[in-house]
């Protein structure tokens, strides 16, 4: 069975390095959202999982491969900015990003990626696409894609995660129909900080489905 992953905003294909090299005879594909060059949204035919890091998990909702038998969201999420009624990021911080992010995208990606403890990508930033997912974290919802998404979900957290608080942690994936928590001390950076402990879990969806 294939594993399609899909990075988050900020980083590239890369950050799977680590994972794949635990998963040795794993059928991987990447996605590349093309912040650095090279994007690339692959087309998977027949049964797959989907691992995702934090806005990979959005991105995957938008357009799940037709026979995707399982989500791993590692640092994950189907909505981020805050709501009426539900915990997110402010708005307004989003909006300092997109106001800064034209002006001087390097630096705008290094303040995100110090806060996450991360060196970030190295590369020319493609702005355009920056923009592009960063006004979809802003303004976009996909509770309504989780709700259609019939396979199961494991939502892999870090309890010390400086993006996603606890509040909002707790409110990700409510609409899917089969939800699996599981909250480790660590941070937002599990495919980098906990290989192994992410592809243990990969294994544990694979013999799932």
């Amino acid at each position: 069975m294939k594993l399609l992953f899909v990075h988050g905003w900020g980083f590239d294909a890369s950050l799977w390095d680590a994972v794949i090299a635990c998963l040795p005879d794993a059928d991987a594909v990447r996605a590349d959202r093309g912040y650095f060059g090279g994007a690339a949204w692959p087309t998977v035919e027949g049964p797959c999982l989907a691992v995702t890091h934090s806005f990979g998990s959005m991105a995957l909702l938008a357009d799940p491969p037709a026979d995707c038998r399982g989500l791993l969201a590692i640092n994950g999420f189907d909505r981020f900015a805050e709501g009426e009624g539900r915990a997110g990021v402010p708005p307004r911080v989003i909006d300092r990003m997109l106001a800064r992010l034209d002006g001087d995208p390097v630096a705008v990606l290094r303040e995100f990626h110090a806060r996450l403890g991360s060196d970030g990508p190295q590369g020319t930033p493609d702005t355009a696409r920056l923009r592009q997912d960063l006004a979809a974290l802003r303004s976009d919802d996909r509770s309504v894609a989780t709700a259609n998404f019939a396979a199961p979900i494991i939502a892999l957290d870090g309890a010390d995660d400086p993006l996603l608080f606890a509040a909002m942690r707790a409110g990700q994936f409510a609409a899917a129909a089969d939800l699996q928590r599981e909250t480790l001390d660590a941070g937002h950076l599990l495919p980098l900080t906990h290989p192994e402990l992410c592809a243990a879990w990969i294994e544990r969806l694979r013999v799932a489905a």
